[in-house]
């Protein structure tokens, strides 16, 4: 697994990478004190995890995640950061982020934080998953998941779609992964929400967060073939 860190602290990034020590066994580092060094030394290279800091200097978070993105776009990007406001959260998932991890976080919930990643879900603090409300775009703990397994009953492509818009893939690199055109991913997804009882993709992160949704490819088994 290749991750890139992309943090201007040196002993913060040294941290980071003891701590993920235990992680998996083959773990490779790039590090970045930047966004646009990132850019200018790792373009072209396989990422599989970016674990980028908030407030990066010379980039606001929005504008970096929408430039890491572009280029690392198969690339499952972590927002690490000492704030805790649902909504820089949920601006960080508007934006494609797949997770959001406080800087305030034990190694254990850092390492189960990225292996949930890893795994194709998503993760955000527990705090912010208490207090959702995706129906009206607000965060309330009047929010009511759908019983059961919401997804139990989409099939394989559409749960593969799913995984991918969860993981923060645009509609254009999700078609062309899967071979299929946007109007069809965007049919797919759809489906998907009217599922989870959701109306777009961030709020579609959110509740999967919150129902412990793994959605890993290798648990995408269906009978009947990709439609």
């Amino acid at each position: 697994m290749k991750t890139l860190l992309i943090d201007d602290h040196v002993l913060f990034r040294q941290g980071i990478k003891f701590l993920l020590s235990d992680l998996d066994a083959g773990i490779e580092f790039c590090e970045a004190d930047s966004c646009q060094m990132a850019l200018d030394n790792y373009r072209g290279q396989p990422i599989d995890v970016i674990l980028l800091d908030y407030h990066i200097p010379g980039e606001k978070c929005p504008e970096a995640l929408s430039k890491l993105k572009q280029v690392f776009y198969t690339a499952s990007i972590v927002i690490l950061s000492g704030e805790d406001d649902p909504y820089i959260i949920r601006a960080s998932i508007e934006n494609g982020a797949a997770g959001f991890i406080p800087k305030s976080s034990t190694q254990e919930v850092l390492i189960a934080a990225l292996r949930l990643v890893m795994a194709g879900g998503t993760y955000l603090p527990s705090r912010t998953l208490q207090t959702i409300k995706p129906s009206t775009g607000l965060f309330n703990t009047a929010y009511e998941p759908p019983a059961g397994n919401p997804i139990s009953h989409l099939s394989r492509r559409q749960r593969e779609v799913l995984l991918n818009a969860v993981k923060g893939k645009v509609n254009k690199v999700i078609a062309r992964e899967l071979a299929i055109s946007e109007s069809t991913v965007k049919a797919h997804l759809s489906s998907a929400y009217r599922a989870l009882g959701v109306n777009n993709r961030t709020e579609a992160v959110f509740v999967a967060a919150k129902l412990g949704l793994l959605l890993e490819e290798d648990d995408i088994v269906d009978s009947s073939p990709p439609r």
